[in-house]
């Protein structure tokens, strides 16, 4: 069971709310997203003169702070709140001064902190008071760091989809916003420590902690979630290890004539792994671990993550989790967007199909380790877990959610919408901030009255204007026939 959020964050997507800022007041808002593998920080910006507060947010820069997530700071709770201070000084210089004590900022913390809470809630609470420490020292408008749960991180994932692409509201060109008839896109998360599915559905979820209810923009929205924690890429390559570990003594989604030391209380030591942890093994001994390329014993290894054996509803996924058949359009990002562009990009591989991209993942795990390097010499450190990280996706997909070649064909994997990156933290803000109004669209006038008026005399001047040239051009031409 995941975490639930900290007692500080306020109820799940308060999006019907009156709005209680003007953004002209504030035109700029930050937030960290603080996850398990690494922090980013997103500076997002908005019209200043949209009194209307229907201005369309964009990202205005970002930042990655160096180091791990700030879960891995658990030791040593006052390196989480000093890994910060780079981004935050870029934060400094990228708004303006001014603005500085109207800019609110925010910290979520995701999957990482959920694990790091459920094993030491002690030193989850250590590592947010060092961070909020830090994050108080400076001028913006500090607004709490909290850890967000799965149900949380799904949900305004899904909202940053649509929002950035629109499918909640457009501006139209006769200068009025309007509702598209194009309907919302299923949005698939994959971290470093959990997984999150959410989509649009039109029946009732057979299980309610798997339904949110939204009301955006006079519209209502049923949306069914779940997150899956553990089956985040970084946890899902900690698990297959402790298997690898246990079962071959090798590891055959590594690539052949790679190695590497691996110290077991390290893999053991992760809540999402240690069921895995042998009765007796000598905590401080080595064990040295070479890869195969054996893309069968890999895919065995993978399937092992998923339980399918018992189902209370009608349906589910995997693990007993109730699930309705997916439809419509997705867009997955994060680690999705990663192994897609690696097998794209890198490898060369077509990935348009579900059975491409089933022989791409057997492409990529046969290959050895000295293919791989001559194919990414740039990317050592991330080469030797691309068959295993295809693998899953390629399973969590097909045989996890149930996607096929039809509805496969309508997942689009990407990293930005626009130029703002797609993920938890632009929802995570517009929901604060209480930015996406109730009201229906065709209240609310995306032009005001001043800029009508202007565009009024425009069309006339330009009117009268034709007009006369036609005339001119009439009497010339009468003229000429007369002579």
């Amino acid at each position: 069971e995941e975490a639930e959020p900290s007692p500080g964050l306020p109820p799940l997507l308060l999006l019907g709310a009156e709005l209680k800022e003007r953004l002209f007041t504030r035109p700029y808002g930050i937030v960290l997203d603080a996850g398990s593998s690494h922090t980013s920080m997103f500076i997002y910006k908005w019209p200043a003169d949209k009194e209307n507060d229907t201005g369309i947010v964009g990202q205005h820069s970002s930042c990655d702070v160096h180091g791990g997530g700030i879960s891995s700071y658990a030791d040593n709770p006052s390196r989480a709140g000093q890994s910060l201070v780079e981004c935050l000084d870029q934060a400094l210089q990228q708004v303006p001064k001014e603005r500085h004590g109207d800019t609110p900022l925010y910290l979520g913390a995701t999957a990482g902190m959920r694990l790091l809470n459920m094993t030491s809630p002690e030193a989850s609470a250590s590592v947010l008071a060092a961070v909020t420490q830090t994050l108080t020292q400076y001028p913006f408008d500090f607004r709490g760091a909290h850890i967000l749960s799965g149900q949380d991180e799904g949900v305004f994932g899904w909202v940053t989809a649509n929002y950035l692409l629109e499918n909640f509201i457009q501006y139209g060109w006769v200068g009025r916003w309007f509702r598209p008839r194009k309907g919302t896109l299923g949005a698939m998360d994959l971290g470093g420590a959990s997984t999150q599915i959410t989509f649009e559905t039109a029946s009732p979820a057979e299980d309610p902690a798997n339904e949110v209810q939204l009301w955006l923009y006079g519209q209502p929205y049923r949306v069914y979630t779940h997150s899956f924690l553990c089956y985040g890429r970084d946890q899902v390559l900690l698990r297959l290890l402790a298997s690898a570990l246990q079962t071959h003594g090798f590891h055959p989604c590594w690539p052949r004539g790679y190695s590497t030391q691996v110290l077991p209380r390290d893999v053991y030591a992760s809540p999402c792994a240690e069921a895995r942890q042998p009765q007796a093994f000598n905590s401080s001994a080595r064990v040295s671990l070479s890869g195969t390329s054996e893309p069968a014993l890999c895919r065995s290894l993978v399937a092992r993550l998923f339980n399918f054996s018992s189902c209370r509803f009608s349906r589910c996924s995997f693990n007993g989790i109730f699930q309705p058949p997916v439809t419509g359009k997705f867009i997955a990002f994060s680690a999705f967007f990663y192994t897609m562009d690696f097998l794209r990009t890198v490898m060369g591989l077509s990935v348009a199909t579900m059975q491409q991209l089933e022989v791409a993942v057997v492409t990529v795990c046969n290959q050895t380790w000295s293919e791989l390097q001559a194919r990414a010499p740039g990317q050592q450190a991330h080469l030797p877990h691309y068959c295993a990280g295809a693998m899953f996706v390629q399973q969590l997909l097909s045989r996890g959610y149930g996607f096929h070649e039809r509805t496969f064909g309508g997942v689009t994997f990407q990293k930005k919408a626009g130029d703002a990156t797609v993920g938890w933290a632009l929802g995570y803000m517009l929901n604060l901030t209480n930015m996406i109004p109730a009201e229906p669209p065709a209240l609310r006038k995306g032009t005001d009255f001043g800029a009508w008026v202007v565009l009024v005399l425009l069309s006339a001047v330009l009117l009268l204007a034709a007009t006369i040239l036609l005339l001119c051009r009439a009497c010339a031409a009468k003229a000429s026939s007369a002579i």
